[in-house]
């Protein structure tokens, strides 16, 4: 697997160099810009003038009238976003196959009830996998297993003090810290750092505002940043 923390850590290394939560805000809005940001391939179409986005519309408009090619191609843009929040909620990665396996047949199923109002494919799909890791945490079969050495590490320039401190903490503690956080919280890091999905994106996938998203995003920063080694604050 590709390295998928190094948003993370961006944004701690952030947090801890950035006690004032106005300048955090400004802060991780220059991070999220798309000059800084590395790309993910799990965004969505939200700019009319952009061909990448104008392709998916228009792939999601054939998927909808059946053509199983077009799905196809959307399944090989948004799998490894969908598969990103899902393993970083469930820490086993057959299971996480298992469940993106299952978000995208679903996804198949209900296509035809798909529109662009309010939430854009990308989104759709992330509340879809949102609700099948729900069950099967509610589930009596549920069990949730940590398997260290296949949670990707991933290597930090080290530029600062901070970042420093960071890069000796291991992917496996930021899952911990992570999925110690609040439900909305967890998600919304999930989706922001884990997935690479945007503000407006990730606003859609969980029913709220752009700017309760942004308050959002800062508090679960704020709070992963408290569980750090002392060292880095």
């Amino acid at each position: 697997m590709r390295n998928t923390t190094s948003g993370l850590r961006v944004a701690l290394s952030l947090a801890l160099a950035t006690p004032d939560d106005r300048s955090l805000l400004i802060a991780l809005s220059v991070a999220d810009s798309p000059a800084y940001a590395p790309s993910t391939g799990s965004g969505s179409p939200s700019d009319d003038n952009d061909p990448e986005a104008t392709r998916l519309r228009a792939l999601v408009d054939l998927a909808k009238e059946g053509d199983a090619e077009a799905f196809g191609q959307l399944y090989d843009h948004y799998v490894s976003g969908v598969f990103r929040f899902v393993y970083y909620r469930v820490g086993s990665q057959q299971l996480a196959e298992d469940l993106t396996s299952e978000t995208f047949v679903r996804g198949l199923r209900a296509i035809q009830r798909f529109n662009w109002q309010g939430k854009d494919f990308g989104a759709w799909l992330t509340t879809i996998a949102r609700n099948l890791v729900a069950d099967h945490f509610k589930s009596s079969r549920a069990r949730l297993e940590i398997v260290a050495e296949t949670i990707p590490e991933s290597k930090v320039t080290v530029a600062s003090p901070e970042q420093e401190v960071l890069a000796l903490i291991s992917n496996e503690m930021l899952f911990e810290a992570v999925n110690s956080l609040p439900n909305e919280q967890r998600d919304c890091i999930l989706m922001r750092f884990i997935q690479g999905m945007s503000i407006a994106q990730t606003a859609a996938a969980l029913g709220r505002s752009e700017g309760a998203i942004k308050q959002l995003q800062l508090r679960a920063v704020r709070s992963l940043a408290k569980t750090m080694p002392e060292d880095a604050r």
